[in-house]
Protein backbone atom coordinates (compact mmCIF):
# COMPACT_ATOMS: atom_id res chain seq x y z
CA UNK A 1 0.00 0.00 0.00
CA UNK A 2 1.40 3.14 -1.19
CA UNK A 3 2.39 5.62 1.57
CA UNK A 4 1.36 8.81 -0.85
CA UNK A 5 -2.01 10.35 -1.27
CA UNK A 6 -3.48 12.02 -4.35
CA UNK A 7 -3.88 15.86 -3.84
CA UNK A 8 -6.06 17.35 -6.46
CA UNK A 9 -6.43 21.68 -7.14
CA UNK A 10 -8.93 23.07 -9.67
CA UNK A 11 -9.72 26.76 -10.47
CA UNK A 12 -12.37 28.31 -12.29
CA UNK A 13 -12.82 32.32 -13.51
CA UNK A 14 -16.96 32.98 -13.01
CA UNK A 15 -18.52 34.95 -15.55
CA UNK A 16 -20.33 36.05 -13.34
CA UNK A 17 -20.12 37.35 -9.48
CA UNK A 18 -21.01 33.98 -6.93
CA UNK A 19 -24.15 35.78 -5.69
CA UNK A 20 -25.33 36.68 -9.31
CA UNK A 21 -28.82 35.30 -10.72
CA UNK A 22 -26.31 33.43 -13.83
CA UNK A 23 -24.60 31.71 -11.20
CA UNK A 24 -27.32 30.55 -8.70
CA UNK A 25 -27.57 26.62 -10.34
CA UNK A 26 -23.82 26.14 -9.86
CA UNK A 27 -24.39 27.55 -6.04
CA UNK A 28 -27.62 25.83 -5.56
CA UNK A 29 -25.60 22.33 -6.00
CA UNK A 30 -22.21 22.82 -4.57
CA UNK A 31 -23.19 21.60 -1.31
CA UNK A 32 -24.41 18.21 -2.85
CA UNK A 33 -21.81 17.83 -4.76
CA UNK A 34 -19.20 18.64 -2.17
CA UNK A 35 -21.64 16.08 0.21
CA UNK A 36 -21.22 13.48 -2.52
CA UNK A 37 -17.11 13.99 -2.70
CA UNK A 38 -17.27 13.46 0.89
CA UNK A 39 -19.19 10.07 1.13
CA UNK A 40 -16.77 8.79 -2.11
CA UNK A 41 -14.93 6.11 -1.78
CA UNK A 42 -11.07 7.11 -1.23
CA UNK A 43 -12.09 10.25 -0.29
CA UNK A 44 -9.92 11.82 2.35
CA UNK A 45 -9.83 15.89 2.83
CA UNK A 46 -10.98 18.95 1.25
CA UNK A 47 -10.19 22.64 1.32
CA UNK A 48 -12.76 24.58 3.64
CA UNK A 49 -14.11 27.17 5.39
CA UNK A 50 -15.01 26.60 9.07
CA UNK A 51 -18.40 26.71 7.08
CA UNK A 52 -17.85 24.35 5.05
CA UNK A 53 -17.18 26.42 1.88
CA UNK A 54 -14.62 26.95 -0.08
CA UNK A 55 -16.02 29.51 -2.16
CA UNK A 56 -14.75 32.23 0.35
CA UNK A 57 -11.34 31.89 -0.25
CA UNK A 58 -10.30 33.58 -3.57
CA UNK A 59 -6.52 33.49 -3.53
CA UNK A 60 -6.32 34.11 -7.34
CA UNK A 61 -8.38 36.84 -7.31
CA UNK A 62 -12.31 37.79 -6.59
CA UNK A 63 -13.46 36.05 -9.54
CA UNK A 64 -11.65 32.98 -9.53
CA UNK A 65 -12.57 29.63 -7.40
CA UNK A 66 -10.02 26.94 -6.21
CA UNK A 67 -10.92 23.51 -5.36
CA UNK A 68 -8.89 21.13 -3.72
CA UNK A 69 -8.99 18.04 -2.41
CA UNK A 70 -6.61 14.65 -1.29
CA UNK A 71 -7.41 11.56 -2.31
CA UNK A 72 -6.74 8.12 -1.73
CA UNK A 73 -5.62 7.30 -5.33
CA UNK A 74 -5.84 8.37 -8.49
CA UNK A 75 -8.73 5.53 -8.83
CA UNK A 76 -10.46 7.10 -6.74
CA UNK A 77 -10.38 10.22 -7.88
CA UNK A 78 -11.22 9.24 -11.38
CA UNK A 79 -14.16 7.46 -9.94
CA UNK A 80 -15.47 10.58 -8.71
CA UNK A 81 -14.83 12.90 -11.53
CA UNK A 82 -16.16 10.82 -14.26
CA UNK A 83 -18.38 8.85 -13.07
CA UNK A 84 -20.80 9.98 -10.76
CA UNK A 85 -22.78 12.41 -10.62
CA UNK A 86 -20.31 15.40 -10.23
CA UNK A 87 -19.93 15.05 -14.21
CA UNK A 88 -23.43 16.23 -14.41
CA UNK A 89 -22.38 19.17 -13.57
CA UNK A 90 -19.04 19.60 -14.93
CA UNK A 91 -20.38 19.00 -17.85
CA UNK A 92 -22.09 22.66 -17.64
CA UNK A 93 -19.42 24.39 -16.60
CA UNK A 94 -18.67 26.37 -19.78
CA UNK A 95 -21.92 28.35 -18.37
CA UNK A 96 -20.64 29.78 -15.12
CA UNK A 97 -17.13 29.85 -15.95
CA UNK A 98 -14.75 30.92 -18.41
CA UNK A 99 -12.38 29.21 -20.51
CA UNK A 100 -9.13 29.05 -19.73
CA UNK A 101 -5.98 29.34 -21.50
CA UNK A 102 -3.94 27.67 -19.29
CA UNK A 103 -3.82 24.45 -17.16
CA UNK A 104 -6.87 25.09 -14.83
CA UNK A 105 -6.38 21.35 -12.75
CA UNK A 106 -3.07 19.82 -11.34
CA UNK A 107 -2.64 16.41 -9.44
CA UNK A 108 0.38 15.66 -7.32
CA UNK A 109 1.31 13.00 -4.59
CA UNK A 110 1.33 14.19 -0.94
CA UNK A 111 2.59 11.87 1.86
CA UNK A 112 -0.18 10.30 3.56
CA UNK A 113 -1.03 12.88 6.40
CA UNK A 114 0.08 16.14 4.75
CA UNK A 115 -3.31 18.11 3.91
CA UNK A 116 -1.51 20.76 1.19
CA UNK A 117 -1.53 24.17 1.58
CA UNK A 118 -3.32 26.77 -0.77
CA UNK A 119 0.26 27.86 -1.83
CA UNK A 120 1.71 24.60 -2.42
CA UNK A 121 -1.48 23.81 -4.76
CA UNK A 122 -0.50 26.89 -6.79
CA UNK A 123 2.89 26.35 -6.77
CA UNK A 124 2.13 22.89 -8.19
CA UNK A 125 -0.20 24.56 -10.79
CA UNK A 126 2.45 27.12 -12.13
CA UNK A 127 4.88 24.08 -12.63
CA UNK A 128 2.07 22.14 -14.73
CA UNK A 129 1.35 25.29 -16.45
CA UNK A 130 5.14 25.98 -17.29
CA UNK A 131 6.60 22.51 -17.79
CA UNK A 132 3.44 20.25 -18.31
CA UNK A 133 3.02 17.37 -16.91
CA UNK A 134 5.89 15.75 -14.64
CA UNK A 135 6.23 13.46 -11.82
CA UNK A 136 5.61 16.48 -8.95
CA UNK A 137 2.97 18.16 -10.81
CA UNK A 138 0.42 16.06 -13.67
CA UNK A 139 -2.60 16.43 -15.32
CA UNK A 140 -5.67 13.95 -15.76
CA UNK A 141 -4.32 13.53 -19.36
CA UNK A 142 -0.51 12.20 -18.15
CA UNK A 143 -0.70 11.33 -14.57
CA UNK A 144 1.86 9.33 -12.89
CA UNK A 145 1.87 7.24 -10.29
CA UNK A 146 2.88 7.91 -6.52
CA UNK A 147 6.93 7.77 -5.77
CA UNK A 148 6.89 4.71 -4.06
CA UNK A 149 5.06 2.87 -6.58
CA UNK A 150 6.71 -0.67 -8.06
CA UNK A 151 6.65 0.80 -11.79
CA UNK A 152 9.01 3.34 -13.19
CA UNK A 153 7.24 7.11 -12.78
CA UNK A 154 6.36 7.61 -16.72
CA UNK A 155 2.86 9.04 -17.22
CA UNK A 156 -0.13 7.02 -18.03
CA UNK A 157 -3.24 7.98 -19.43
CA UNK A 158 -6.73 8.43 -17.43
CA UNK A 159 -9.24 6.28 -19.39
CA UNK A 160 -11.57 9.33 -19.68
CA UNK A 161 -11.89 12.40 -21.36
CA UNK A 162 -13.00 15.33 -19.21
CA UNK A 163 -16.67 15.71 -20.06
CA UNK A 164 -16.19 19.18 -19.49
CA UNK A 165 -14.84 19.88 -22.87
Amino acid sequence: MSQYELAQLNVAVMKEPLESPGMAEFVANLDRINALAEASAGFVWRLQTEEGDATALRPMGENTLVNMSVWRDAASLTAYVYRSAHVEIMRRRKEWFEPMPDAYVVLWWVAKGHRPSVNEALAKLALVREKGSTPEAFTFRQAFGPPDAMQPRAPFQFGDACPAT
